[in-house]
C-alpha cells in the first residue's frame, strides 16, 4: 500500500523523542502526525468502483490541507515489488493479532504472514523504501471476539524487528473502550517504543476520539484518520468508519497540540469527496458547522 509524505516531519528520531518525554511525564504530546487513510482505507469498502479521477482530486485536495501524509491506494495482487517500480515511495504491509481474521483477510495464518512480511521488506530495502507495519484487530475481532494484549505485543514486536519504522495499532472493528486501549497500549508498549507507535481507530461504538485521548496521554504522537470518517473492512461486517480527519483535528487544536492541518480545508475536502459519493458525511464536526 503506497503512502506519500507531502511535509517534512521526521519519521523516528524527533518523533521518538516527544513521544517519549511525553509518557514519561503524561503530558500531551506537543505535535501529533496525523496519517490520511481516506483514499485508500476509506474509498475501499464503497460498493461501486471510485473513477480514478475523484481519488486523485480526493488526494490533491487532502494535500493542500497541510497532512503531511496520506494514503493514496491500496495493492492486493501478490506482484508487489513491479508496483513498486511504478513509483511507490512508502508502503505497508498489512498484519493481525487474530488468527481467523488473517485467515479471511490474506488467506494464511499470522506466522505465514510474518514469513510474506519478510520477502517485501527485503525487497523494500533494496531500494530504500520505508515500509510501515499494520496490526488489525488489537482491541477485538469479529471472528475470535476479546484479542489479548500479549498477542498484540507480540506481532507488533516481530514486525517491529523486521525493519518497520513505525507499527499502527488498529481496532478494526471499534469496540475499544478507553479501559481497553490502555491496557494493551502498556503491553505493547514494553515490546515496541512508544515513538515507534500510531493507533488506527474504527468509531463503531462512539469510542474512538477517546480511545485516542488515552493512546495521546500515554504518549503516542501518530494517529490514523479518515476525511468525512469514511472506511469500514469487508471482513469485519457491521464495522463503521475510521474516526474522522475533522473531529480528531478539532480535538487536537482543541487541546493545543500542533498538526499543521487547515480544518476548514480538510472539511471542504469531506464535503466534496461525500457529494461525489452521494452520501453524508459521518464527521460530528462537519454536521455541525452545517447547521451553524
Amino acid at each position: 500500500m503506497p503512502r506519500c509524505d507531502t511535509g517534512s516531519a521526521p519519521r523516528d528520531g524527533a518523533w521518538a523523542q516527544v513521544s517519549s518525554a511525553a509518557a514519561a511525564t503524561g503530558a500531551y504530546p506537543k505535535r501529533v502526525k496525523v496519517v490520511e487513510v481516506g483514499p485508500r482505507d476509506g474509498l475501499q469498502n464503497e460498493k461501486n468502483i471510485v473513477p480514478t479521477p475523484v481519488k486523485i482530486n480526493l488526494i490533491n485536495m487532502l494535500s493542500e490541507t497541510g497532512l503531511q501524509v496520506i494514503e493514496a491506494t491500496s495493492f492486493v495482487s501478490p506482484k508487489w515489488v513491479p508496483q513498486v517500480a511504478a513509483g511507490a515511495k512508502e508502503v505497508s504491509i498489512f498484519g493481525a493479532a487474530s488468527e481467523r481474521f488473517t485467515e479471511k483477510n490474506i488467506n494464511c495464518s499470522i506466522e505465514e504472514s510474518l514469513e510474506r512480511f519478510e520477502e517485501v521488506m527485503k525487497a523494500a530495502k533494496e531500494v530504500n523504501i520505508p515500509v510501515r507495519g499494520y496490526v488489525s484487530c488489537v482491541l477485538g475481532c469479529p471472528y475470535e471476539g476479546k484479542i489479548s494484549a500479549a498477542k498484540v505485543a507480540e506481532v507488533s514486536k516481530k514486525m517491529y524487528s523486521m525493519g518497520c519504522y513505525e507499527i499502527s495499532l488498529g481496532d478494526t472493528i471499534g469496540v475499544g473502550t478507553p479501559g481497553s486501549m490502555k491496557e494493551m497500549l502498556t503491553v505493547v508498549m514494553k515490546e515496541v517504543p512508544v515513538g515507534a507507535l500510531a493507533v488506527h481507530c474504527h468509531d463503531t461504538y462512539g469510542q474512538a476520539l477517546a480511545n485516542i485521548l488515552v493512546a495521546l496521554q500515554m504518549g503516542v504522537s501518530v494517529v490514523d484518520a479518515s476525511v468525512a470518517g469514511l472506511g469500514g473492512c469487508p471482513y469485519a461486517q457491521g464495522a463503521s468508519g475510521n474516526v474522522a480527519t475533522e473531529d480528531l483535528v478539532y480535538m487536537l487544536n482543541g487541546l493545543g497540540i500542533h498538526t499543521g492541518v487547515d480544518l476548514q480545508k480538510l472539511m471542504d475536502t469531506g464535503t466534496f469527496i461525500c457529494n461525489a459519493l452521494n452520501r453524508k458525511t459521518n464527521s460530528k464536526v462537519s454536521q455541525a458547522s452545517c447547521r451553524l
